[in-house]
């Protein structure tokens, strides 16, 4: 069955670790587009955050941001779906991330680009502080001031239901936190991890239970008229499960960690720095096998 819809993750799969896009990668999705194949941008990203590689590939299907919590058009900034976080549930959630010391992230306004909202950062926690002043530093001085606020107290602020709450900090703590939200808070929201052992750091998303990035890919198929078995959907994360369970054709990044990768049914691809991404294009659109073999940096089996 052709392929007719790609899913893909931005961090850790489309883009390098500069977070850019190689020559390879955007070669192979230009080629795919030009061959009929819908091109998504599914991410744990913010949307303001996602939407200017939408529009740099000319992307016609809505960005799936927040991990599929907002569904919005890059251009005209129309919002397909929304699913915010309950109030109660995100201020007893944010709560709950108070008692282990992590620091809390609000993604806020639907409506319009989004903003990020914090009250304090611990000084510890290093990847938090880059992440919000790369926030800033991406979309300009001017618009960072409107991408990036600081406030007193997100206990104060939070008086209506916002897109999600995040939490980040190292690994151990955050598995701690992941047990006790899901614990506490249980179907009430989702809760969605994205690990980085290397790095000593984990980002912890709450949403409101139905979102995900599979019931994201899912509606936008539907739209589309594409059944499941002509989706690929292309990630190396955890929060990439359910799309890449979806997927008539699901793809899991070398870089990926091994827990993720082992999942029966899905296909290895090379790493998010040797293009990975443009790797299973040619492999599984095109029927490339040119480049796929086992070499160093590869995934197993390619």
């Amino acid at each position: 069955m052709p392929i007719r819809l790609l899913a893909l993750d931005l961090d850790g799969t489309l883009l390098d670790a500069r977070g850019q896009i190689s020559e390879r990668n955007r070669s192979a999705i230009k080629k795919a587009r030009e061959n009929g194949v819908r091109v998504a941008v599914v991410t744990g990203r913010r949307f303001r955050d996602s939407r200017p590689i939408a529009l740099e590939l000319g992307l016609d299907i809505p960005v799936i941001a927040h991990n599929g919590a907002l569904t919005k058009h890059a251009q005209t900034l129309e919002t397909v779906s929304v699913f915010p976080l309950p109030l109660d549930a995100a201020r007893e959630a944010l709560q709950t991330g108070r008692t282990l010391g992590a620091d809390p992230l609000l993604s806020d306004d639907h409506e319009g680009l989004g903003v990020l909202i914090f009250d304090h950062l611990s000084g510890e926690n290093a990847a938090v502080h880059k992440y919000v002043a790369w926030a800033r530093r991406i979309h300009g001085e001017e618009e960072g001031r409107n991408a990036v606020r600081q406030v007193e107290s997100l206990e104060t602020y939070m008086d209506h239901e916002p897109i999600h709450l995040a939490f980040s900090g190292t690994c151990g703590r955050m598995d701690q936190l992941e047990e006790r939200l899901k614990a506490q808070l249980g179907a009430r929201v989702k809760v969605l991890c994205t690990k980085y052992p290397e790095m000593d750091f984990t980002l912890i998303d709450i949403l409101n239970p139905v979102a995900s990035k599979g019931a994201g890919v899912a509606a936008a198929a539907a739209e589309l008229n594409i059944g499941p078995g002509e989706i690929m959907a292309i990630g190396d994360n955890y929060n990439d499960l359910e799309m890449l369970l979806l997927a008539g054709t699901g793809v899991v990044m070398a870089n990926a960690p091994s827990s993720l990768r082992e999942i029966g049914g899905l296909h290895p691809t090379a790493s998010n720095i040797d293009d990975g991404v443009a790797l299973a294009i040619e492999k599984f659109i095109f029927g490339n096998n040119v480049g796929l073999k086992d070499r160093e940096g590869a995934a197993p089996g390619y």
